[in-house]
């Protein structure tokens, strides 16, 4: 493992403030998502089960008294913000930074059309290589816009204070693996998020550590491009 590399110290030794949790809550489903195809940081809205995953999910999320919320300026992921928005009165801040992962020519695509069409750049991709998926964004390069921005958000919280991060599958991974301080190569291990989940990460004496992953419901497929 490595230190984490965003410029801002993932430990809080001494500065009065560890406690803090850190939600990073995927939005809800898309119709991209049920087709198996490749959404990337295309604009796609929520099906109306996804509202309604959000709302459900906004209804459970605001039993932890969040400080504040921060979300990807993508439809999807903002109009999931808005369900927790109206639950708790907290104002949404929306930040490019946070949406999901350009991936070129991949997006728009099946999966199959990928596998079909990148076979190759697919599976070097699963094998934790750095991979431009369809001529786009680096993975490390995705932490390395979205990962500062959740530090700047969380390095407002009173102690022991929540934060809420409405993002992507692929950026959520990618930031926690950042956070924790793992080598890109093993960002692979964080399993997907499936719509409307989320991970938790507590900070405590030594930094943060995943306390929670994939929570918010019953086991569910998967589906999106993190899968």
């Amino acid at each position: 493992m490595s230190a984490p590399s965003t410029g801002t110290t993932a430990g809080t030794e001494g500065d009065g403030r560890t406690g803090r949790k850190i939600v990073l809550w995927r939005h809800g489903q898309t119709s991209w998502n049920l087709e198996r195809r490749f959404q990337g940081s295309t604009d796609i809205e929520l099906t109306e089960t996804g509202v309604a995953q959000a709302r459900r999910a906004a209804r459970l999320l605001a039993s932890l008294k969040p400080d504040a919320i921060v979300a990807s300026d993508l439809q999807r992921a903002a109009a999931t913000a808005a369900e927790l928005a109206a639950v708790t009165g907290l104002p949404v801040e929306h930040d490019e930074a946070l949406r999901e992962t350009y991936a070129g020519e991949w997006q728009g695509l099946t999966h199959d059309e990928i596998l079909g069409k990148y076979g190759e750049q697919y599976a070097a991709w699963k094998r934790g290589e750095p991979v431009r998926r369809g001529g786009g964004e680096l993975e490390t390069e995705v932490a390395d816009r979205a990962a500062p921005v959740v530090l700047a958000h969380a390095d407002r919280l009173p102690a022991g204070g929540t934060l809420v991060v409405v993002s992507h599958g692929g950026t959520i991974r990618t930031t926690i693996g950042r956070l924790l301080g793992l080598e890109s190569s093993y960002w692979e291990g964080l399993g997907g998020l499936s719509n409307c989940c989320w991970s938790v990460l507590g900070e405590g004496a030594r930094g943060w550590r995943l306390m929670e992953h994939n929570a918010g419901t019953l086991p569910e497929p998967v589906l999106g491009d993190d899968d």
